[in-house]
């Protein structure tokens, strides 16, 4: 059977979602320019070309790419964006070194098991190693994202800080327009269970779970009304909602 087809939806006012082989990244567009929140997988390069021209822009129009944090899944299309188009890239600077080497990182129970106990969540990752999970690059980003001030680039985000997941872990809020985009700090798919709803992601991806359950109340205190989160549905009942779910399903 084949994959479903790529999907483009403005969730907010400006605010536009790409999502394949369940893994999603922002763009954000306003008067200022574009920024891109995440960079996917590599394979998603054709549905960003496509979501650009509607606003006849191209890659180089990017003003820049923000990363939630440095792992594969979210740096896919970066080292393109940096090499062929000068595309700053910006994360906090605990995960400066997760973006150069995107499979390095820590987890806190062993990837190999996952498969064996949540097989549901196997076409999720055949689907993502098709979309080119297993040959990301890494890329060298500024640490400029600083909890609580607004970055510099088109959208303005601010970032949250929600270690746990990896050391340097930002959500953006976008107050403006209410959204949070919570990168893997809060999903609605856990891409290594198949569980869907608010949860933090399992255990084979994340390095500290009781660091990321207890980052979720820096979510909540920011009392979004529309949650975008790395992988899964967008979230539209209110952060706070979904951070009571996510610590009721707590770590997996």
């Amino acid at each position: 059977m084949a994959a479903p087809a790529p999907s483009r939806t403005e969730i907010a006012p400006g605010v536009h979602r790409l999502t394949r082989a369940e893994v999603n990244c922002y763009l954000i567009r306003d008067a200022a320019g574009i920024t891109l929140v995440d960079a996917g997988l590599p394979a998603m390069w054709r549905d960003l070309v496509a979501l650009l021209a509607e606003f006849d822009a191209t890659p180089s129009d990017i003003d820049a790419v923000v990363l939630t944090h440095g792992h594969f899944d979210h740096v896919g299309m970066s080292r393109r964006l940096v090499d062929d188009h000068g595309v700053a890239h910006h994360v906090h600077e605990r995960d400066r070194r997760l973006a150069r080497h995107p499979y390095r990182y820590r987890h806190a129970a062993p990837r190999w098991i996952y498969p064996f106990r949540h097989p549901r969540a196997i076409p999720v990752i055949a689907r993502m190693a098709a979309a080119g999970a297993l040959a990301v690059k890494g890329i060298d980003a500024g640490g400029t994202l600083v909890p609580g001030e607004p970055l510099g680039v088109p959208g303005a985000p601010v970032p949250v800080f929600t270690p746990g997941h990896t050391e340097g872990h930002c959500a953006l809020l976008l107050p403006a327009v209410g959204v949070l985009l919570s990168g893997d700090a809060l999903v609605t798919l856990d891409p290594y269970t198949g569980a869907v709803g608010p949860r933090i992601v399992a255990n084979a991806a994340t390095a500290d779970p009781h660091a990321a359950l207890a980052a979720l109340s820096a979510l909540a205190d920011t009392g979004a009304r529309t949650v975008l989160p790395g992988h899964g549905e967008p979230w539209t009942e209110g952060v706070s909602a979904a951070v009571e779910q996510a610590l009721r399903a707590g770590a997996a």
